[in-house]
Order: C-alpha cells, then structure tokens, then sequence
C-alpha cells in the first residue's frame, strides 16, 4: 500500500514557551499539529468521551504530532491549539448564534495576546503579583491540565461531602498561589484564601489575570459593532452538536 503523509502545521504558542521548564519540548514555543481526518470527526462524536468531558483532549491527542505531555500546556496555549486545528479541520468561518441572529466569526483574525514574560520570577512558570487592598506581596502560577485535573477531583470530593458547597473559585485560588507574602506552604497559602483573602482583591487579582495571561484573544467585534467572546465546545467544531447562542 502507497504511504500517504499527513500535511502538518506548526503553530505559535502565546506563551512563547517561556512558562516551561528548558528541558520541555513546549519551551520552543511552538507545536506541530496535524489536519484533521475521519478519525478526529469519530472522536467527535465518540459518546463516552462526550460525557466524561474528555472528547477535546483525546481530540488534541490525536492531531498533536510534537512528543509533548497535554497536561503541561497552560490553558492559554491549549486554547491556541484547539483553534488552529478548527480551522485547519473546517476552516476559519464560524457561525453563531448571537440575539437570535446568525453571525459568522472569522477564526483566521483571532491573535495571540502580547506577552514578554517580564514579570516572571526566575524564568519560570511563576509571577508577583501585589494585591492592591490589603497590599500583600503573592506569587501564582499559570494552571495546568495537570492543576486542572487535581481541582476537578478536589471539587467532587467537597460537592459529595457538601451538595450546596460552590468553592470553585476559592479552590482555584489556592492552586494558583505560590506564596502569600513570602510564605510558599500550602497549609498557609490555604488558610490564607479561606480566611484573609479579600474579595475586593480576589476581584483585582482575577482581572490581573485575565488581562496579563497568554492566551489567545477572543474578543471580537461584529459587524454590528457589537463586542462578543468567541465561545469554544463541542460545537466549535461542529454545529450538530448544539446550540452555541449568546444571549
């Protein structure tokens, strides 16, 4: 049988690679992917990965052709990932729902936000970060899919020992922090997020983040002039599989 191979493309991490150690492939910055096929399309639609919320990772499983762990990547990098093999799997038109009328959002203009790392701590995934209330100097980290999967088992175990409980926001809080006013000890960055971390502050600290994370810039402005996230799920890739409105 004829060998066929698969075209590939390389794409620009937001990070740069600079939020990973030196000796992970992911430092370079960049990681090759390949177009999508039949076997994609059958992850896509693949029921019990749907339910376990998997099918998006099995899905960047399999057209990631760099060795890299999925795990390492930050959510910013991931999320670049996922868009590029969109587009290259079905092109850069995205039609939405937005107001009961349908737009279509060109995937092709969406740019990775500026990041220099200036701000990083020892050329490593960890950044200062002063709150600006209560004026206590912290360190915090970029989340991985590592992090990601410790909070997802934490968040089961406290919703069964307490169906009302909602502590996703706190939990996240303190696997982000790397140290409170120069004390790095979990017991201590913990007992500081449920007992002294204002919420005038969680509010600054999250806005920092969201305005100095690389990631991908998702905001677009429609035709209308209206400003809109670009929502990314199953449906990103394909409509069938629900309604991806904005109200």
């Amino acid at each position: 049988m004829a060998e066929f191979k698969f075209p590939t493309e390389e794409i620009e991490l937001p990070s740069k690679g600079l939020v990973y150690s030196k000796d992970n492939p992911l430092s370079s910055g960049k990681v090759e992917i390949k177009y999508m096929t039949a076997k994609e399309e059958d992850i896509l639609s693949n029921q019990a990965y749907i339910e376990k919320g998997v099918v998006l990772d099995k899905l960047l499983d399999s057209v990631i052709v760099s060795k890299i762990n999925l795990k390492d990547l930050i959510t910013g990098d991931k999320n670049a990932i996922l868009i590029a093999t969109r587009v290259l799997g079905y092109g850069s038109d995205y039609k939405v729902k937005i107001g009961g009328r349908e737009e279509i959002i060109d995937l092709s203009g969406l740019e990775n936000k500026d990041f220099d790392g200036s701000n990083m701590i020892e050329g490593k995934n960890e950044f200062a970060f002063t709150l600006p209330y209560s004026k206590t100097p912290i360190t915090y980290k970029l989340l991985s899919g590592h992090d990601e999967s410790k909070i997802e088992q934490e968040l089961k175990g406290l919703k069964k020992l307490n169906r009302n409980a909602s502590p996703d926001a706190s939990t996240r809080l303190k696997y982000a922090l790397t140290s409170v006013n120069g004390e790095d000890e979990v017991k201590i960055i913990r007992e500081y997020v449920d007992t002294y971390f204002l919420a005038r502050d969680a509010r600054a600290f999250r806005e920092h983040l969201k305005n100095t994370s690389p990631d991908v810039d998702l905001n677009v402005i429609l035709d209308t002039g209206e400003e809109v996230v670009v929502p990314i799920g199953l449906n990103f890739f394909w409509p069938d599989f629900g309604d991806s409105s904005s109200n």
